[in-house]
């Protein structure tokens, strides 16, 4: 098994040292699902839910919390990100939530993909609660990534 870069010799928590990796592009895509009543679905698309239009302020709120990242995950390093995209389309059964997430620096963007989704999930849960409270938060997951000294990887 491999060391984890997040523990020292001493089994202490800490931050790893990047100083020294060169800054490459790097991407990462991340996907998660909000499963929900056909209902529920109906009035997310349509727009004309009491709090908005759910998709758009999803959308907005992954893109912030990509950004937010080193704030919420304690020994992420905050990063420069060059570009977040995130999408939340209808699907068979609920919402899909893609966050497609670049910067070029020592450092991949995996985390912040995954946070993007994670927070425009949680939104429009938030945003629908007061319509269905049974819906489901399901598959949160990283897709890809590219660059960096581990390379490519493929889900």
């Amino acid at each position: 098994m491999s060391r984890l870069t997040h523990i020292d010799d001493q089994g202490r928590a800490r931050m790893v040292d990047v100083s020294d990796k060169p800054a490459t592009a790097r991407e990462a895509v991340a996907t998660g699902f909000v499963r929900m009543s056909p209902e529920t679905l109906a009035l997310a698309v349509s727009g004309t839910g009491r709090k908005g239009d759910v998709r758009a302020v999803a959308e907005l709120a992954g893109v912030m919390a990509a950004k937010k990242t080193s704030d919420l995950i304690p020994l992420c390093h905050p990063l420069a990100l060059s570009k977040v995209v995130v999408e939340v389309e209808p699907a068979q059964g609920g919402l899909a939530v893609t966050a497609r997430v670049r910067t070029t620096g020592p450092t991949g963007v995996e985390m912040e993909a995954l946070t993007a989704v994670s927070v425009a999930c949680l939104t429009i849960y938030d945003m629908l609660k007061a319509a269905e409270k049974g819906m489901v938060i399901e598959t949160v997951r990283l897709l890809e990534k590219t660059g960096g000294k581990s390379g490519d990887w493929k889900g």
